[in-house]
């Protein structure tokens, strides 16, 4: 909506133009009319819409064409002022001031006229009947409004038109001469209807249509006021109502009901809370709300974005198998103005076995674009109408700004739920394979996605300690030379080497030495395609040898050439890495040789348990007996546990 309103008062010398504003100011009508009335601005808190509202005076004797002309730019709404009394001022609308008008406007934006009939207290009949075909001939004309300065007669209905003409406009909403909405605007309701319709049964129910009022209206309908307005849609159409609710074309009957009646302010104040400006357009500062990200921090969906989001998928998953076909996901994405996801989102995010994104899938990809680019998760969110659905400011309310990384260090713990892995690598080393194991697809499902439909992304869920947690994994163009800051700002780093390419190792360990090795980013080598036979690289170091000189983890074997789905463990090891990159783990292979796994395997043993088991009996039969042994026992209880 309009800050401001400006409104000119354009005609023939002698029609009453500076009367008119004089005495709306006054409330009287004035001895003495000047030949011009100065610009007179009104204050919000005094005009009917609480918009500041500038009246401009126009007279002939004391401005010249060029300052005409100027304010004719510069107006919001002009008025056209004619004496009812004074045939030839009237023939001047269509024969002077129209045509000047238009030649002055640009065709696109045309500014709304309002034609002023004054003198109406020196004849007794009324202008309307010659009135009326000069406003079916011209669409600018918003309406005709006959008034008497000298009485008082419908002057402040008059300004209350002209400003409402500005405010609310007619011509973005309706065809008179088709007698219906203009496409924009049913587009517009449409999609207003469709994030309202909160079950997505294809009708608006009565709390649906209650909390449509009120977002809209701040105030609830009454029971009987509900049956009204669905009884005056059952009159006029017979596929309004439905099952007792509102359906999409009754909806829209009433919408066009409100603007031929004259009442296209209730539409207006609907378009504009679900984000609309003048044009039919969504507003960019209801798409892109400020949101402040400082360095090194990261941006996440919050717990009760995470709920709108599962609320919208639960609404369009219609078969209920916790996954969306394309058709559910078409539906989904009608509140946007273009399809969001293409072809590649299949091959980022999980699937089931036909191909359709899963319930998981779908708020991992959430999840990405959050973290990748969080202003157009905020204009997704947006479309899909979460400020209105949650009552927040806006969507900026579903972000958390994570803390500086740099603190998380320091306190050697972190809050994030999100983790980014980069995977490097020589040119068929493979790492697009390693990405799509992440996701549960061996060779023979990877052999199967189209080279227009690969993603160099890929995210799902990893459980660290119990918690949930979001691993990004991001394939780094093998590009040596020119490694941007995108490439490498990560919270964990994944090097892959092909075992049967002799070449292969050493571009892992040049981008180390160059780009990591004095990083306090963590590293893993990923020794892939480990199900072919394994060749001498062709490296000074031997790849263990190379970890063990720079104190890395030993090369992890990796391979997708499985009959079953690929195991998470490794993608498990990422996480852990990257939420607690201060930690030096021992060991992370699974050998059962060295010292590490040897201790895991007997802390894991039947015999610990036996004896964690006895430990236990032990304690609770003399804490009936005796206070001496408690603090002991419950110490050596607690060890045990520990482990």
């Amino acid at each position: 909506m309009r800050k401001d309103v400006r409104i000119l008062l354009v005609g023939e010398p002698k029609v009453g133009k500076t009367s008119l504003i004089m005495s709306l100011v006054s409330e009287e009508f004035p001895d003495e009319v000047p030949l011009r009335a100065e610009e007179i601005t009104i204050p919000a808190d005094v005009t009917p819409e609480r918009v500041p509202t500038h009246i401009v005076d126009y007279s002939e004797a004391e401005q010249s064409d060029e300052q005409l002309y100027q304010e004719i730019t510069k107006a919001n709404v002009i008025c056209i002022v004619y004496s009812v009394n004074n045939k030839k001022s009237i023939e001047k609308v269509t024969s002077h001031w129209i045509p000047l008008i238009n030649d002055r406007t640009d065709k696109d934006s045309r500014v709304p006229l309002i034609l002023v009939g004054n003198k109406s207290d020196l004849v007794e009949h009324s202008s309307m009947e010659t009135i009326l075909p000069i406003m079916n001939q011209y669409q600018d004309i918003e309406t005709c409004v006959e008034c008497s300065a000298k009485n008082l007669k419908n002057i402040s209905e008059l300004f209350y038109y002209a400003q409402k003409a500005v405010l609310h406009p007619t011509g973005p909403l309706y065809c008179p001469e088709e007698k219906e909405m203009k496409p924009s605007c049913v587009k517009a309701l449409t999609r207003i209807f469709k994030v309202s319709d909160l079950d997505n049964d294809g009708i608006l129910n009565d709390n649906e249509l209650n909390f449509f009022q009120r977002t809209c209206f701040n105030t609830p309908l009454a029971p009987q006021a509900l049956e009204d307005v669905k009884n005056v849609v059952r009159r006029n159409m017979t596929d309004g109502v439905k099952d007792n609710g509102l359906t999409l074309k009754g909806f829209l009957f009433l919408h066009t009901l409100f603007i031929q009646r004259g009442r296209h302010e209730t539409t207006w104040t609907v378009l504009r809370r679900f984000g609309y400006d003048d044009d039919l357009e969504l507003t960019q500062d209801y798409l892109f709300p400020l949101i402040k990200i400082p360095p090194d921090c990261t941006t996440e969906l919050n717990h009760n974005a995470y709920l709108f989001l599962q609320s919208v998928f639960d609404k369009h998953d219609k078969d209920r198998d916790c996954a969306l076909s394309p058709d559910e996901v078409k539906d989904l994405f009608k509140v946007f103005p273009y399809m969001p996801w293409g072809p590649d989102v299949n091959n980022t995010v999980c699937t089931n076995d036909k191909g359709w994104i899963t319930y998981q899938g779908y708020l991992s990809q959430w999840t990405l674009t959050t973290y990748l680019d969080v202003q157009r998760s905020l204009e997704y969110l947006g479309y899909l109408g979460y400020s209105i659905i949650y009552e927040q400011e806006s969507q900026a309310a579903a972000m958390t700004v994570t803390r500086n990384k740099r603190i998380d260090l320091q306190k050697k713990q972190t809050q994030r739920s999100v983790f980014r892995c980069n995977i490097l690598g020589a040119r068929g080393s493979g790492k697009s394979g390693f990405l799509q194991a992440f996701l549960g697809r061996n060779l023979q499902r990877q052999r199967k996605i189209r080279e227009d439909h690969k993603s160099f992304y890929a995210i799902s869920t990893t459980y660290v300690y119990g918690q949930e947690k979001y691993l990004l994994l991001h394939e780094v163009m093998p590009d040596f030379d020119f490694l941007s800051e995108a490439d490498l700002a990560c919270d964990v780093v994944c090097l892959v080497y092909d075992v049967n390419n002799p070449c292969s190792f050493e571009y892992c360990a040049k981008v180390y030495k160059r780009y990591f090795m004095d990083s306090k980013t963590p590293c893993m080598l990923i020794a892939a395609k480990s199900d072919v036979h394994e060749v001498r690289q062709h490296y000074s170091l031997s790849p263990l040898e190379f970890c063990r000189k720079h104190k890395l983890h030993p090369p992890q074997p990796f391979t997708c050439n499985t009959p079953e789905v690929p195991s998470k463990d490794i993608y498990t090891k990422l996480t852990t890495m990257a939420m607690y990159p201060h930690a030096r783990l021992r060991c992370m292979c699974a050998c059962n040789r060295c010292t590490y796994c040897l201790c895991q395997n007997v802390l894991k043993s039947e015999l610990l348990h036996s004896i964690k088991t006895q430990l236990r009996r032990v304690v609770f039969n003399r804490c009936s007996h005796t206070r001496v042994w408690l603090p002991v026992l419950l110490f050596l209880l607690h060890v045990f546990t520990l482990y």
